[in-house]
């Protein structure tokens, strides 16, 4: 019976499904070697979102890669096959440092070092090419059987089923984000070294320094909220760590680190002077790195510019919370054209053993009428709706009740045309114009209000 086939590529193993497809262990016959292919089929999205999102796939995957640097994932090819865009990468023999955390195993003060020194290494190459990854988090880190460590995913990490949905809506937590991002402006380098320092953080403590039951708490924290340092939350952890990850995630990226390579440098300053030890007892000091128009600056930005940088930042976490508060329930409460969110991409291991066997790919081998996205899906958890009065908006023009769920379905197709932050406004506009006067889902909507107009 031959193998199925993506191109060239013979599958062997199902490696994990995610939100945006199936990752595969795959031989590769022309160059005999074992490859890692991962498939992107955007469904649940208009035509137009598809190609538009297929050709940045396409851009991004060719422009990751040309890095080839020992810390982060070589990809060999892209190509489309079956319906399918898909992509050839380096296989992975280990698991990712979000497994080996979750797994409780101790990690000695070197160990992080070294661990955070690798990423910060390919990190710095990346960004000297004009790359930036959006997306560091422990999940996107592999730390392979061998010891060495790698970045994965550059360039797809912000493709659909990444950190936001169609609707513009943040799935998980966004507690790697930098600020910057989680207020929708671009991200530079300095955004993948700020969320390198909460990976750091996190891998100190064993809590991320921004993580809140619901997402609008935990988009105030990460604009807002200075945690506290490492050393305080771990007594005997070396206080030189503290330094290093206030620096590294300075809420104002121009007090962050320029460039990876400073804080790669820093953390080996601090192993070779020996404030890192195995009994975890600091045995010296070091001075952090100090930016070059900048030099005489403390390691921790002064309170003076702190305040200057939360004025500005929170203005931002204001409007971003005010935006998405009322949208929120309904968006993931009620039903809605966009599809379910699935769970996180499951990391390019090599993890068969754990993994249920899986219905087969739609590849070369068979022929189906009709494709059908075989991803998982789970609940998303929800912000539970105010309890509070509030002010309704103003009067809309009222529409036929026996007609007002396919109105409101076409208003909500109109919707996913505006861009992120306008999305969700136009969204929470529509469920007042079908369901005025009413706080809650659409589908707690009395059929007696649909389609009145609002008090």
């Amino acid at each position: 019976m031959p193998q199925p086939q993506l191109g060239r590529y013979e599958i062997t193993a199902t490696l994990g499904r995610g939100a945006m497809g199936v990752v595969y262990k795959a031989h590769d016959p022309l160059i005999e070697r074992i490859v890692a292919i991962k498939t992107v089929a955007f469904a649940g999205i208009s035509e137009t979102e598809a190609e538009e999102f297929e050709q940045r796939f396409f851009r991004e995957a060719k422009s990751a890669g040309r890095l080839n640097h020992p810390n982060i994932v070589t990809i060999h090819d892209v190509g489309r096959s079956n319906g399918l865009a898909y992509i050839a990468m380096e296989f992975l023999s280990g698991q990712s440092l979000r497994a080996l955390l979750n797994s409780g195993a101790p990690l000695t003060f070197e160990r992080i070092i070294e661990i955070v020194s690798a990423i910060a290494d390919g990190l710095a190459f990346a960004h000297a090419q004009g790359i930036v990854h959006r997306d560091i988090k422990p999940a996107n880190i592999m730390v392979l059987e061998n010891g060495v460590v790698k970045i994965t995913d550059f360039g797809i990490a912000q493709l659909p089923g990444g950190s936001l949905t169609m609707t513009g809506t943040v799935l998980g937590s966004p507690k790697y984000m930098a600020p910057e991002q989680v207020a929708g402006q671009k991200a530079d380098g300095r955004a993948d070294i700020f969320s390198l320092g909460t990976v750091l953080y996190e891998m100190l403590t064993g809590q991320p320094p921004f993580s809140c039951d619901n997402l609008h708490a935990t988009i105030y924290q990460v604009v807002i909220k200075t945690p506290p340092p490492p050393s305080s939350c771990c007594p005997g952890l070396p206080a030189d760590f503290d330094a290093i990850v206030a620096r590294a995630m300075a809420k104002d990226r121009s007090d962050r680190y320029q460039d990876a390579s400073e804080m790669a440098a820093d953390l080996r300053r601090m192993l070779r002077s020996g404030s890192a030890t195995l009994s975890g007892e600091a045995s010296g000091q070091i001075a952090v790195t100090q930016p070059a128009n900048d030099a005489g600056a403390a390691a921790i930005p002064d309170q003076q510019r702190q305040n200057s940088s939360r004025l500005r930042l929170g203005a931002i976490a204001v409007t971003l919370i005010l935006l998405t508060l009322a949208a929120t329930v309904f968006l993931l409460r009620s039903p809605s054209p966009s599809p379910s969110p699935s769970p996180t991409m499951t990391p390019v291991a090599d993890q068969t053993s754990n993994l249920p066997t899986p219905p087969e790919p739609y590849l070369a081998k068979q022929q189906p009428a009709e494709h059908k996205s075989a991803a998982a899906t789970t609940p998303t958890d929800s912000a539970s709706a105010p309890k509070t009065r509030r002010d309704t908006p103003p009067s809309v023009k009222a529409v036929p009740a026996r007609s007002w769920k396919d109105a409101l379905n076409a208003d909500l197709k109109a919707c996913r045309e505006e861009s992120v932050f306008s999305r969700i406004v136009c969204i929470e506009k529509a469920r007042w114009k079908h369901c005025p006067g009413h706080w809650g889902t659409i589908d707690d909507c009395p059929s007696n209000m649909a389609g009145q107009k609002a008090p």
